[in-house]
């Protein structure tokens, strides 16, 4: 296949990232870039599917790589995987020969392995200069299963999901579902719910949401549900208003400074300082100080569910200045440019995931989920409901009307024209129930 057929399968397809922000990767194949990356570090806890798919379907990974590869013109693939996987490494370098240019990186098992930033300072010795992106430094970072949905994309569009089921029920696993089945039946096939009063975090304890709904539907950016009774810390954290959070980290901060010696992009040597943004809770700290405090931060929450000795929200601290930083117009005024030098505790400072499971109360969850299939697996839901903005960028434009029979995998709303964003298509056999401008839902026939 040409480059450009490459991306335009992509694009008809409908693949997003699969394990994020959910950008569009038909835009990422149009690009240039040195090396493709494969992000397989999976450092959120509980977290399975990427490891799962690697040992069921490694073929078309590395075929998912290859293409992206070609697309974008690199010259190099990296596969970065943890190297407590052992057995599986040890499989995928006995693959290794019969793709050319391309290789495994070992990673730690700490977390946040799997943020790009950090992962491709882990695979190449490069820094992503701050507010920029893979491509500054030549590379270019996909999920596992989306380079596996690259593989797909020339005889079938997305219509499934990989996620793992993990916390509070009876068998934790990893499933493969039809996009738009509710949360419920996922979990309900996990066992079903052991806690009193439940609730999800969808995508990860870490960076994931808060649902208290297990009627929503899964998308094509979720990774995993993590159920746990609304007691637990990480959901009472969650469940904070912007009021509390201010008024909370106004009187108790005293200004330790952990959030900021434990961020990973301050280790880095990016221009952010989470305690800087703490201090502006009480103080007005206007200009550089606040933007040196928020703006590059990537939220991955260590510095509130780790370091903070108060357990204090520093994370949150940041998103709300960034968002008033934003509403003022306010930047750093050299982004992106060349970072600081990177620190040099930087190794020092990774943060195990089994010492981060126990600091945040995981640790009595079994950390497990195996992928099941075959008989007892399949899920036949009586609908779906498909949200039209599952990635980054405009909703997709509904082209089905109601009452309208429909066929698994074809198209049901498209890119608008000239913007971002990605086309959707049936996850089931149906018939449209109903069209808005938020969803389509399809019942199944």
């Amino acid at each position: 296949m040409s480059n450009t057929r490459i991306a335009e399968a992509v694009r008809q397809a409908g693949v997003v990232g699969a394990g994020g922000g959910g950008f569009p990767t038909h835009v990422k194949l149009q690009a240039k870039a040195e090396i493709v990356i494969v992000n397989a570090a999976e450092c959120e806890p509980l977290l399975h599917k990427d490891k799962e798919i690697l040992q069921a379907y490694p073929d078309k990974v590395f075929r998912g790589l290859e293409l992206a590869m070609q697309a974008v013109s690199a010259q190099r693939g990296v596969l970065g995987i943890k190297r407590k996987h052992a057995k599986l490494i040890g499989m995928l370098r006995e693959k290794l020969p019969a793709h050319t240019n391309v290789t495994l990186a070992e990673l730690s098992d700490s977390y946040p392995a799997g943020d790009e930033f950090i992962l491709v300072y882990d695979t190449t010795g490069k820094v992503i200069p701050p507010g920029g992106l893979p491509l500054h430094v030549g590379a270019m970072v996909i999920n596992v299963e989306t380079a596996m949905n690259i593989a797909d994309a020339v005889e079938k569009p997305v219509t499934e999901k990989f996620l793992t089921v993990g916390g509070a029920v009876a068998e934790p696993a990893t499933y493969k579902v039809p996009i738009g089945i509710s949360y419920k039946e996922v979990v309900d096939a996990a066992g079903g719910v052991t806690a009193d009063d439940p609730a999800i975090l969808v995508g990860g304890a870490m960076m994931g949401t808060l649902s208290l709904d297990f009627s929503e539907p899964v998308t094509k950016t979720c990774t995993g549900l993590v159920v746990l009774p609304k007691d637990h810390m990480l959901i009472q954290k969650r469940m904070w208003s912007e009021k509390q959070v201010r008024q909370i980290g106004r009187s108790a901060c005293d200004q330790c400074s952990f959030c900021t010696e434990f961020c990973p992009r301050y280790l880095l040597g990016h221009p952010i300082e989470p305690h800087k943004a703490m201090r502006s809770l009480g103080f007005s700290l206007v200009g550089e100080s606040l933007v040196v405090g928020t703006l590059f931060c990537c939220e991955c929450n260590l510095c509130s569910l780790y370091a903070c000795p108060e357990d204090l929200d520093p994370r949150n601290v940041c998103v709300l200045s960034k968002q008033q930083l934003r509403r003022e117009g306010k930047d750093w005024p050299q982004a992106p440019t060349e970072p600081h030098r990177v620190v040099n505790v930087m190794p020092f400072r990774r943060v195990p995931i089994k010492k981060l499971s126990r600091r945040i109360g995981l640790w009595s969850y079994r950390d497990i989920g195996p992928l099941r299939s075959g008989a007892g697996a399949e899920f036949h839901p009586k609908k779906v409901v498909l949200p039209l903005k599952q990635h980054a960028g405009a909703p997709a434009e509904p082209i089905v009307k109601p009452a309208q029979k429909i066929r698994c995998g074809e198209m049901i709303a498209r890119i608008p024209e000239g913007k971002l964003g990605a086309n959707l298509h049936a996850s089931i056999d149906g018939v449209i129930e109903s069209v808005d401008q938020t969803k389509i839902v399809i019942a199944s026939s």
